[in-house]
């Protein structure tokens, strides 16, 4: 393990980190805001941090190889989240450290869970230091800083792989940064246009930036207390559903789009059985309003496609207290909170590509034991899949079910009710946001125990590292000098 290496690239990762409180800490000096103080030590801390790094690390000299990027990766994800949470503390936010930790860490992975009760009472410039937090971590902290260090060379294929969910294809690997650098061009655009049709909805300028900020990147966070639902407007709702859509497709296929000038990437399975989920549920659920809850038609179809798209893409954001909803409709959702969106996406949960190599692996294993001399291949897209990465779906979905369970017993025994645990380690696992009952749409998570909440603080971090960076770290052979890694 060349531990100089990756001391000194989390240091110069800091300092780059560092830099994006300016942007809040500007806001709050033109404001005049008590918390520009609280942004400014956070800066000097996490600057210096960085410097010290990078300062007294041995050497640079070594390649970086696969156990290097994994320990960079969840180094930056641990080392950000932490500095992340010193504006949310030292302005006084919220109460605690590990309440500030929770905050910074469900920004970062987009989850969009909260302990703060009242966001509208926050400074302006804490709101969009939140919300700074959701957009650098929607694309990935990793590959940003791929684009900020051109020397990395090809340890960037291994941190790319570590980091992002459903890596690219191989072709695009030798051209990592280039790739990167095209990924943000595209997610910057995004962001650009939706705050553009933000204000064209009524939107002021702060609440377009930072809902913009929080859809793009599938996290969730809002300005205010009842989400998208104190807006109740139309336009707002119809923009934002447009846009979650988008952040839960995948980005290999907004690359070719955009570097081909072509719309026939988007003719893909996954992309495809993703939308027709959406469609699906929101016909389940419209129907379940209609004709159960004495919902109106308009209603039923507005809430139930808000709602879907919201849940199966993890953004969380809320346009009605769901939780009031009939409870077949509240299974729907609390199904899509595990599917998640597209590999290679901004979402959360298991990912469609996953499931779907899954379902065809059972069909597969089920056909062989009708026919054992029969020889069959599974197939995504016209294409065939190893049995090794068949292999490692499997072993995803063993974990993902396993450390739900293990975390749903622990948040119950701080003395929740068990679907109240279920519900909170489902949004937190899937960085979904809010769930349901004490977790539900209108309240937060600010009445579950310190405990709980590290607990929950775990579950985030292993479901927007997709599980393998972190538990692959807790092999001891990992960190044998001489392992073969």
């Amino acid at each position: 393990m060349n531990y100089s290496l990756v001391q000194g690239i989390l240091g110069r990762l800091l300092i780059g980190y560092s830099l994006t409180m300016l942007v809040p800490l500007i806001l709050a000096f033109f404001s005049k805001e008590s918390s520009q103080w609280a942004l400014l030590l956070s800066l000097v801390i996490t600057a210096c941090i960085g410097l010290l790094m990078y300062r007294f690390r041995e050497s640079t000299d070594g390649k970086m190889g696969i156990r290097e990027s994994f320990v960079i990766v969840a180094g930056a994800w641990f080392l950000t989240s932490f500095l992340g949470a010193l504006p949310f503390w030292i302005s006084g936010s919220v109460p605690t450290y590990i309440d500030a930790l929770f905050e910074s860490v469900s920004g970062l992975t987009t989850t969009g869970s909260s302990v703060i009760n009242d966001v509208e009472i926050l400074p302006s410039s804490i709101l969009l230091w939140r919300s700074i937090t959701h957009w650098l971590g929607g694309m990935g902290i990793i590959v940003l800083f791929i684009i900020l260090l051109p020397k990395t060379g090809f340890g960037a294929v291994h941190l790319f792989n570590a980091e992002v969910p459903g890596p690219l294809s191989k072709r695009t690997m030798p051209r990592i940064r280039d790739t990167a650098i095209t990924l943000w061009r595209i997610y910057t655009f995004f962001t650009l246009v939706l705050i553009g049709l933000l204000l064209a909805a009524g939107l002021d300028l702060f609440d377009a930036v930072n809902h913009a900020f929080s859809t793009v990147s599938a996290g969730g966070f809002s300005t205010k207390n009842t989400s998208i639902m104190h807006y109740n407007n139309l336009a707002v709702e119809s923009i934002i559903i447009v846009f979650v859509i988008i952040a839960g497709g995948n980005y290999r296929l907004y690359l070719e789009a955009w570097t081909k000038k072509s719309l026939k990437p988007f003719r893909n399975t996954e992309f495809i059985t993703y939308l027709i989920i959406i469609i699906v549920s929101t016909l389940l659920i419209m129907g379940g309003l209609w004709l159960t809850h004495d919902k109106t038609p308009d209603y039923a179809l507005r809430h139930a496609l808000f709602q879907v798209v919201s849940m199966v893409t993890g953004t969380g954001f809320v346009s009605t207290d769901y939780d009031l909803w009939p409870a077949i409709t509240k299974l729907i959702l609390f199904v899509l909170m595990f599917i998640g969106g597209c590999a290679g996406s901004t979402t959360g949960g298991m990912k469609i590509a996953r499931i779907m190599l899954l379902a065809k692996h059972t069909w597969s294993m089920l056909t062989r034991g009708l026919h054992p001399q029969a020889v069959s291949s599974i197939k995504l897209d016209g294409k065939p899949i190893n049995a090794a990465a068949v292999n490692m779906v499997s072993l995803f979905f063993f974990l993902y079910v396993g450390i739900f369970a293990i975390a749903t017993i622990l948040i119950a025994g701080t003395g929740l009710e068990p679907m109240d645990a279920m519900s909170s380690v489902a949004a937190s696992l899937g960085n979904v946001g809010p769930g349901f009952g004490i977790v539900g749409p209108t309240t937060t998570f600010a009445s579950i125990t310190l405990f709980g909440k590290s607990v929950l603080i775990l579950c985030m971090l292993l479901g927007r590292l997709e599980l393998f960076t972190l538990l692959i770290l807790l092999r001891p052979e990992f960190w044998k000098t001489k392992s073969r890694w």
